[in-house]
């Protein structure tokens, strides 16, 4: 069969620039061997090694190098004319066969037949072929179902002599790599989470080996060896710049909670969550799960750091993914980690994975030192558009001139983000591998091996909770490590994300969580893992590192259209003379009206935050606000007088610290992270108690409470009466206590007893029974989105994991509103009209006649990313700008811009569009109405 191994080809741009087939296996194996020596994690090894009998390089390796062996079909050589007559003049015929024809039978799954075939034939059991089969069918990203691996017509995989063909080509490469077959015969089953980070690994070596900067074409079969592709894949690592993660030895001994693992990473002792948090770590006898609940300020970032490192010593990963509620919230857990990391090993690659990571000044200062040697256009082999990117950037490796390493441009590609080996990104990230979409392996492919930790799990609600979930049952079946903070979690929010983990590990559905402690103490250490097939659970309770005074609790008196004059004019008497306050809107709207109301008096000395500010200002603006109000000794001294107006991007990794809290209504555990920035640091020249005022609430003449329409359009009517309830009782008491207080606030106001006056019973019932059918109704709607689903509980292989998948979810932007259940929202690049012609930036400076100087001028073109912003998540609006927006025609030269979508602003930095009036300002952010209705809405 050498003849069709000379002449089969696997790669090709033009007739005079093709890659045999063999060649392009063998490279892939090649690859293999160094994402085996270099990259996997010890646990990742470890499993592969247990399935195979200690034989786990050489399985993978022989994977990854038959992963397109279903090329050796006519359906695949017939795509090019010239290479196809040589094929068959080879003898490799194919008769009747029209390109509709082959087109539908892909080489992925017609790869899948041949290794199945072929491995049966060796003696491999009817088990090692049923798993090693849909990792062959899918290394394009969907694995198919069984009843898809029958083609449309014979001759697309082809008969006769083709059989041997394909054959050979298996035999070769196992042959190159020394293995034979019939050795590795009794391979077991690996766990379902484990085959689908194989899955991912195998596509990121397909595509390292496609890249053809590095695995230029061969045409000659005497060219083709395993040592010459070795020598091949290591100058592409090499050149690349790819590595794994933390060292083994560079991780914290088992020391059993001494000496104090938080004071040699941090410089400080320990504090009694830390310290239990550590221990737990220690005793856990399995990979599991970690809840920490601690309040604000409590150091639970550290704890977590601490019991993250002990488990990736003990279970064997190497690195860690920490997700965060928004973008805001990434940007300084990203510097915490990073300083963290250094503390381990200096030379590990760190990712920060969210839309706007380039404006975060320690991201931009790590990818500067990342090289670009070139790009290649967005064509596959075909002249087709490079969705996966393997044309993507390349880099001549990292170069340190800072403390850390940013991670290879190859790991900054599409889809590839987690496999570098420390990241920190949004929740997204997380919850999209937890949905049915194309290449989802290769999320679940950066997560085997590393520790996840989740920060903020409170900020998720039912439908969010459900892609969490599914994503907990996949980590915990791949085996991988789970840490999540929270402030609080109600009680049956707690059991659900414990169930989860447990019926991932334990793979069955039914799962008897009543064994879980109920820890009556704050903070508190949860621990639930599942070993020999047995659930357990751990627990510890400890004292508050720090106790604020009473906090009084008062209810602004306001009009019943709730204008926002009684907040402008409370804000003015309780700290016009001085003192620091934080204010609190449910919407922009409001918050913008609000600031409006404040300026005349505060000038200066009010700063407005919210996410319709373009994201440098945005960034700027919360930096002087950390800088001004943060922890002391941080930066500039803190001010007599300052009042910062916010929405929601003040509830989550908001380290400041006010005196005063003014606050519209909200569900008690959102109130209570806001009151979290109430006196938060230790100061000796307070000078008075601290103090929120809630607004957005008042009781009518029927006694009655009521909100503004906007707190009901982002929180729903149950939670606010319930919170209202709280909030009346704390008014007429003695306040709140907190830390104390929290968990038992927590528990009522996401309870069932009933709450507020006899009065309230009616509207009460009616606001829950709403809030019940709706939670029911997203909770399934989202399992339309599950990638697996706890149905499928106990299936051992990957067979038809994407065989609903469905087409809703084929942009990034689409999977991102899916996961929230929101509408689909459009990020753009704001711009100004020059009227002489071309564009200018939002400050006025030049962009050129196509906006063609943000390409040449570095300055400039950060410039321009600077003024991105996100437009209200509308689907009319969102419809609108996906479908006339686009970037300026100068900015193809750019790989960012060219996939911006530009909003041409007039003079007066407004715009219609599509019926939507449009309009930014430099102090309070971008404004939108729907012409004839103002928006009102749009919280964040």
């Amino acid at each position: 069969m050498d003849d069709a191994l000379a002449v089969v080809w696997g790669k090709s741009k033009a007739p005079e620039s093709m890659h045999l087939l063999l060649g392009h296996l063998l490279d892939t194996a090649a690859v293999a061997e160094l994402v085996w020596d270099n990259f996997l994690s010890p646990v990742v090894r470890r499993f592969l090694d247990d399935c195979s009998q200690g034989r786990g390089r050489s399985l993978f390796a022989l994977l990854c190098g038959l992963h397109d062996v279903g090329k050796a079909t006519p359906a695949f050589q017939m795509k090019e004319a010239a290479l196809a007559d040589q094929v068959r003049a080879a003898g490799l015929d194919w008769g009747t066969l029209t390109v509709d024809q082959g087109r539908r039978w892909h080489h992925a799954r017609a790869g899948a037949v041949i290794v199945k075939r072929r491995l049966r034939e060796a003696g491999w059991r009817p088990s090692a072929c049923s798993w090693t089969w849909p990792l062959i069918a899918g290394h394009h990203g969907l694995v198919p179902g069984a009843d898809r691996l029958k083609p449309s017509t014979p001759n697309a995989h082809g008969r006769g002599v083709w059989a041997q063909a394909q054959a050979a080509f298996v035999d070769r490469v196992a042959a190159e790599l020394g293995i034979d077959l019939a050795s590795l015969a009794e391979v077991r089953t690996p766990r379902r989470g484990n085959q689908l980070a194989v899955s991912g690994l195998i596509i990121m070596a397909d595509w390292i080996a496609s890249d053809g900067n590095h695995f230029q074409g061969q045409a000659d079969l005497a060219e083709v060896s395993l040592a010459c592709s070795r020598e091949r894949a290591r100058l592409a690592w090499d050149r690349l710049g790819l590595r794994g993660g933390w060292r083994v030895e560079r991780l914290a001994p088992s020391v059993g909670g001494e000496p104090d693992l938080i004071k040699h990473r941090f410089g400080r002792s320990a504090r009694a969550v830390q310290s239990s948090a550590v221990r737990l770590a220690e005793e856990m006898p399995a990979p599991g799960l970690m809840i920490i609940e601690a309040p604000m300020g409590e150091g639970k970032t550290e704890a977590a750091f601490g019991a993250a490192e002990v488990l990736a010593r003990r279970f064997g990963a190497d690195g860690v993914f920490v997700g965060m509620p928004t973008q805001a919230t990434s940007d300084p857990m990203f510097g915490r980690v990073r300083t963290w990391s250094l503390s381990i090993d200096p030379e590990v690659p760190l990712g920060l994975l969210h839309g706007r990571a380039r404006f975060n000044k320690e991201w931009a200062a790590l990818r500067s030192q990342v090289t670009f040697t070139g790009i290649d256009d967005e064509l596959d082999e075909y002249g087709l558009p490079d969705e996966f990117g393997v044309g993507g950037a390349t880099t001549t490796g990292p170069r340190h001139t800072i403390d850390g390493v940013a991670a290879a441009e190859w790991f900054l590609g599409p889809k590839r983000g987690l496999l570098a080996p420390v990241t920190v990104g949004t929740i997204d990230q997380l919850l999209h591998a937890a949905t049915r979409t194309k290449h989802v392996m290769l999320r679940h492919a950066g997560l085997a091996g590393r520790v996840v930790i989740l920060d903020e799990v409170h900020a998720y609600d039912v439908y969010m909770a459900q892609f969490l979930f599914e994503a907990l049952r996949w980590l915990a079946d791949t085996g991988v490590p789970v840490i999540l903070l929270s402030a609080t979690l109600p009680p049956a929010q707690r059991a659900e994300l414990v169930r989860a983990y447990l019926q991932g590990a334990l793979q069955k559905r039914d799962i008897d969580v009543s064994a879980l402690p109920a820890p009556r103490g704050y903070p508190r250490v949860i621990t639930a893992w599942a070993h020999d097939g047995v659930p357990g659970f751990g627990k510890a309770t400890d004292a508050a590192w720090m106790t604020l005074p009473p906090v009084q609790v008062e209810v602004l008196e306001e009009n019943a259209d709730f204008s926002v004059d009684a907040v402008a004019d409370r804000v003015i008497r309780e700290v016009g003379g001085g003192g620091c306050a934080l204010v609190v809107c449910n919407t922009v709207a409001r918050a913008q009206n609000v600031y409006a109301a404040i300026r005349p008096e505060f000038g200066q000395d009010v700063v407005l935050l919210h996410a319709r500010l373009v994201a440098g200002e945005r960034a700027a603006r919360t930096e002087t606000v950390v800088d001004l109000l943060g922890p002391p000794g941080r930066g500039t001294a803190r001010l007599g007088r300052l009042v910062v107006v916010a929405t929601q991007v003040a509830e989550q990794s908001f380290d400041v610290d006010v005196d005063l809290l003014v606050s519209d209504l909200a569900p008690i555990d959102l109130l209570l992270q806001r009151a979290g920035r109430l006196f938060r640091h230790r100061r000796p020249d307070r000078g008075r108690e601290p103090k929120v005022i809630v607004c957005g609430l008042r009781v009518d003449a029927e006694g009655l409470p009521r909100w503004p329409g906007g707190s009901r359009a982002v929180y729903g009517d149950h939670l606010l009466l319930r919170s209202a309830a709280l909030v009346l009782e704390a008014a007429a008491g003695a306040g709140w206590s907190i830390p104390a207080q929290v968990p038992e606030l927590v528990t009522a106001g996401y309870g069932d007893e009933p709450l507020g006056p006899d009065a309230w019973t009616q509207s009460a019932t009616r606001y829950r029974q709403e809030w019940a059918d709706r939670e029911a109704d997203r909770t399934v709607r989202a399992a339309d989105f599950l990638l697996s689903g706890p149905d499928k509980l106990g299936v051992k292989t990957l067979e038809g994991l994407h065989e609903r998948a469905t087409a809703v979810l084929t942009t990034e932007e689409r999977v991102a509103a899916v996961v929230r259940d929101g509408d689909e929202s459009v990020e753009v690049v704001l711009v100004r009209g020059d009227p002489a012609g071309g564009y200018r930036s939002l400050a006025g400076r030049s962009l050129g006649r196509h906006g063609e100087a943000a390409i040449s001028d570095d300055t400039l073109l950060e410039q321009v990313f600077a003024d991105t912003v996100r437009l209200p998540a509308n689907k009319a609006l969102t419809a609108v700008a996906i479908k006339e927006l686009a970037p300026l025609p100068g900015w193809q030269g750019d790989p960012w811009l060219r996939r911006a979508r530009a909003l041409v602003l007039d003079d007066d930095l407004s715009t219609t569009l599509g019926g939507h009036r449009l309009s930014y300002s430099h102090e309070t952010g971008l404004s939108h109405e729907r012409l004839g209705h103002p928006w009102t809405h749009g919280h964040r």
